[in-house]
């Protein structure tokens, strides 16, 4: 593993550790983070077997710290983002809005540079990480609602962080989408050429 990676990992872990000291709801906390557990040694796991490119763990650190400070206020509650709020005379704190837009925004490369190991055709390669993306973003609304029930039903509100809005879930999948449909429109011909690039490799290495 290269070093630029462990350093990006040490990065993550110090933000992490510091968001979780004196969290806002530590139940909450604790809910956010019931699937950090898992991923982090999952992302180490798909670096190490891929090697991901640094740019892809540099997003991965961008949207994970963002998620950790979320985790830390609650999404519904991100104390610094009321400046935004209050200079657009926003109704709602829409910070987990834009840390949703951006799942579906950083979140698509790294996707990207596992299944095109798996697929020749870069229009494939797109066609899967995008719906990867929607699957994604669509069974972890079910899941927050299932573990708000299950686990904690008196969290419910902070953990969801609704704020009120009926079709939180729906527009958290749909800005999720437009993240992901960022990367499909306009970055095309970067994805091709890492696709090709990974081909000619494959191909010199063969013979």
């Amino acid at each position: 593993m290269p070093q630029s990676h462990k350093v990006v990992y040490a990065i993550y872990l110090i933000v992490w550790i510091a968001a979780a000291i004196n969290p806002r709801f530590p139940q909450d906390w604790l809910l956010e983070n019931l699937l950090v557990f898992f991923l982090f040694p999952l992302v180490i796991w798909l670096d190490v077997k891929y090697r991901l490119s640094l740019v892809s763990l540099i997003f991965l650190l961008v949207f994970g710290s963002l998620h950790a400070l979320g985790a830390h206020f609650t999404y519904a509650k991100m104390e610094y983002f009321d400046v935004i709020t209050e200079f657009f005379d926003l109704q709602r704190n829409q910070y987990d809005r834009v840390v949703h837009f951006l799942f579906g925004l950083l979140i698509f490369r790294p996707m990207y540079e596992v299944v095109m190991h798996y697929l020749s055709s870069s229009r494939a390669a797109l066609l899967f990480a995008f719906s990867m993306i929607v699957t994604v973003s669509t069974l972890y609304e079910i899941l927050e609602w299932l573990a708000a029930i299950v686990f904690h039903p008196e969290l419910g509100i902070a953990f969801l962080g609704t704020q009120g809005d009926v079709w939180d879930s729906q527009k958290d999948i749909l800005v999720e989408i437009i993240g992901a449909l960022v990367n499909v429109l306009f970055f095309q011909r970067g994805y091709r050429r890492m696709l090709e690039n990974l081909l000619d490799t494959s191909t010199k290495a063969q013979r």
